[in-house]
């Protein structure tokens, strides 16, 4: 799965809205200025999240964007989707790129169903996984997802 630089930085603006109290609001320059990106592009990537109804701006002098739900009710399938595409197995050997017209194995592949398999558990961790569950340090998170493949 290849996550793109608009899905990435999507979710860290999430982030900075899922650390602060509920209902709080956070201009775009102090989202912007946290993760080194430019104002036009937080504001892009929110109005992105918004048009999905994860998030709603506020507007004034005292405006910015809140988070529509708790963090603990986001899920990071919700957020990728909003952002970009979660690769189905619809889009596994969709395109061809060797010689011949279509793949030679296309009505039996036993590589296929591997690369089906893992897209459908990437899909179903990121909708299991709650946005809050990525505001504890990176070691507690990593050990959490660590214990997830091992059960």
């Amino acid at each position: 799965m290849k996550i793109t630089a608009q899905e990435e930085y999507g979710l860290r603006c999430l982030l900075q809205l899922a650390r602060v109290p509920q209902h709080q609001v956070v201009r775009v320059r102090d989202i912007a200025e946290k993760e080194g990106l430019s104002n036009a592009y937080v504001e892009k990537l929110l109005r992105l999240l918004s048009h999905s109804g994860l998030v709603h701006s506020v507007r004034g002098v005292k405006g910015g964007y809140v988070l529509n739900r708790p963090a603990s009710s986001v899920m990071l399938g919700e957020v990728v989707r909003a952002l970009g595409t979660v690769q189905t197995t619809d889009h596994i050997c969709r395109q061809f790129t060797g010689l011949e017209a279509t793949c030679v194995h296309f009505s039996d592949c036993g590589i296929r169903s591997v690369w089906s398999g893992l897209t459908t558990y990437i899909q179903n961790f990121l909708d299991q996984t709650t946005l809050s569950s990525l505001l504890e340090s990176e070691y507690t998170v990593a050990e959490r997802i660590a214990k997830r493949f091992v059960s």
